[in-house]
C-alpha cells in the first residue's frame, strides 16, 4: 500500500506517476481525491479548534486567580464544549483515513524509474540471455507427448478425480518433482544462504492483505470455510508461499543486525486462473495446483534494487545448473503486478511452441507490502522504527521447471537426458520409454 499522507499531500504527483502504468492505475485514485479533500478540510477545523481550546485553556487559569468567578465558569463551559467538538472532528478524521487506507488497498505500486514504459508484455526489454537454443535433428515434442511416451504425466485420470487443469505424476515423473524440488532447497540453502521454512498451506485473508493478493485477486484463490458462510473462519489456500513467508514477521519489528532476511520454502500453490479460459490448456503450464520453491527477502530499503539483482541471479542458478538455456526480461510498466515496483521474468525456452515461456518472477515491492503487513526494522537500537523492503521471487516454478528439462533434453529415441547436477536426486542420468 502507498503510504496515505504522501498520497494526500501529492496526489497529482502520485497519479501521474501510476499513469505510467496505465490509465487504469491511474484512475483507482478516482476515489481518493474527494477523502483528501475532506481530510484536508477536517485537519484545517480540527487545528482551528485546538488553538482555540489552548486559548481558552490558558486564559481559564488566568481567570482562576483572579474573583471573577462567573467569567471562570463560562471560559470552562466553553473550554468543555470546545473539547467536545475537537474530539467530534477528530473521529470524523479517523474515519476518513480509514476510507482512504481502504481505497489505497486496491491502488497498485509506483513503477521505479528504472522500469521500461510500455503497456504490455510486447514491451518488455530483453536483459541477457543465457546459453543457446538446443538443436534437434528431429521434430522436438510436447512436454505431453513426451510425458505420454514416458508413461509419467497423466491428464485423464487427474480430470476424472479434480477436474480439468489438474496432474498426476507416475513413478519416474512423481520422482522428478521430488528431486527437482529437493534440489532447488538444496542449492538455495546451502549455496545462497536461505533459512529453510515449511509454512501452512492456508492463510488468512489479513496475510493475503499483507502481501496484496486481497482485495484485488480474491477470484483467484481458494476460499475454505470451517463452517459454510463462517467468514471468520474462512481460510485460503496459498496461491504462493510469498505469502506466508513474508508474513511470518508482519506487525513485527526487526533489528537491523537480523538483514536481510531470506527465506525459501517449497509449497504448492492454488489458483483459479480466473479469466484464461482457453489458455495454456494442454499440459502443466497453468494448472489449479502446482508446485513451487519460493525466495523471500526482507532487507533494508537503501538494500532494495541491489537485493534484487541478488535474488534474481540466485534463481537463474537454478537453470544454469539444469542446463537449461533461458533469458531475462525487465517487465515495463504496463505488465508489472500490482505490489512490484521493478520485476524481471526468468522466461526458458520451449522447443516444441518455439518461444520463451516464464518460470520465475523476481520482484522488488518497495515498501508496499510491508507498509500493508506492519514490517518494521529499527536501523539503530534506540532508533525510530522505519518500514522495510520485501523481495521475492519463484526459485523455480517446479511443474515449468519440469516441462524445460524434458523438452530441452529430449533424444530423438524417445528418452530423456537427466541433467547431470540432478542425477543424485534422481538416481539415473536418463528417463527410457518402457
Amino acid at each position: 500500500m502507498l503510504d496515505p499522507r504522501h498520497v494526500a499531500d501529492h496526489l497529482e504527483e502520485v497519479r501521474a506517476a501510476l499513469a505510467r502504468r496505465s490509465p487504469g492505475a491511474a484512475a483507482t485514485l478516482d476515489g481518493i481525491a474527494g477523502l483528501v479533500a475532506q481530510r484536508r478540510d477536517l485537519i484545517g477545523r480540527t487545528e482551528a479548534l485546538q488553538a482555540q481550546r489552548n486559548a481558552a485553556n490558558a486564559e481559564m487559569s488566568r481567570l482562576a486567580k483572579g474573583p471573577d468567578k462567573a467569567a471562570f465558569q463560562a471560559r470552562r463551559e466553553e473550554l468543555r464544549a470546545l473539547t467536545e467538538q475537537v474530539k467530534k472532528l477528530e473521529a470524523e478524521l479517523d474515519q476518513v483515513v480509514v476510507a482512504m487506507q481502504d481505497e489505497l488497498l486496491a491502488v497498485p505500486n509506483i513503477p521505479h524509474e528504472s522500469v521500461p514504459l510500455g503497456q504490455s508484455e510486447e514491451q518488455n526489454t530483453v536483459v541477457r540471455v543465457w546459453g543457446e537454443p538446443p538443436v534437434f535433428d528431429f521434430e522436438p515434442c510436447a512436454h505431453w507427448d513426451i510425458g505420454d511416451r514416458l508413461q509419467i504425466l497423466d491428464f485423464e485420470r487427474a480430470a476424472k478425480l479434480s477436474g480439468a487443469r489438474f496432474a498426476v505424476l507416475w513413478r519416474a515423473g512423481a520422482r522428478l518433482e521430488r528431486a527437482l524440488t529437493a534440489f532447488m532447497l538444496d542449492m538455495h540453502t546451502r549455496e545462497h544462504g536461505y533459512s529453510e521454512v515449511y509454512p501452512p498451506f492456508l492463510v488468512r485473508a489479513e496475510a493475503l492483505r499483507g502481501t496484496g493478493q486481497l482485495p484485488k485477486f480474491e477470484a483467484d484463490l481458494f476460499k475454505t470455510y470451517r463452517q459454510e458462510g463462517d467468514e471468520s473462519g474462512a481460510l485460503y489456500l496459498v496461491p504462493t508461499a510469498e505469502v506466508p513467508l513474508t508474513n511470518l514477521h508482519a506487525d513485527e519489528i526487526l533489528g537491523a543486525e537480523q538483514l536481510p532476511v531470506a527465506y525459501t520454502a517449497f509449497t504448492p500453490c492454488f489458483r483459479s486462473e480466473a479469466g484464461s479460459h482457453g489458455k495454456d490448456v494442454r499440459g502443466l503450464i497453468r494448472q489449479h495446483q502446482f508446485d513451487k520453491v519460493e525466495l523471500v527477502r526482507l532487507v533494508a530499503p537503501d538494500r532494495g534494487l541491489d537485493e534484487l539483482e541478488v535474488l534474481t541471479r540466485h534463481a537463474e542458478a537454478v537453470l544454469q545448473r539444469l542446463g537449461l538455456h533461458y533469458r531475462v526480461s525487465a517487465l515495463c510498466t504496463g505488465d508489472l503486478g500490482a505490489s512490484s515496483a521493478k520485476t524481471y521474468d526468468l522466461e526458458v525456452w520451449l522447443p516444441s511452441q518455439r518461444l520463451y515461456r516464464e518460470i520465475s518472477s523476481c520482484s522488488w515491492c518497495g515498501d508496499y507490502q510491508a507498509r500493508r503487513a506492519k514490517i518494521r526494522y529499527r536501523p539503530e537500537p534506540k532508533g525510530k522504527p522505519q518500514l522495510l523492503h520485501t523481495l521475492n521471487g519463484s526459485g523455480l516454478a517446479v511443474g515449468r521447471t519440469m516441462i524445460a528439462v524434458l523438452e530441452q533434453h529430449q533424444q530423438a529415441d524417445g528418452s530423456v537426458v537427466i541433467p547431470e547436477a540432478l542425477r543424485p536426486w534422481m538416481g539415473t542420468d536418463r528417463l527410457v520409454p518402457p
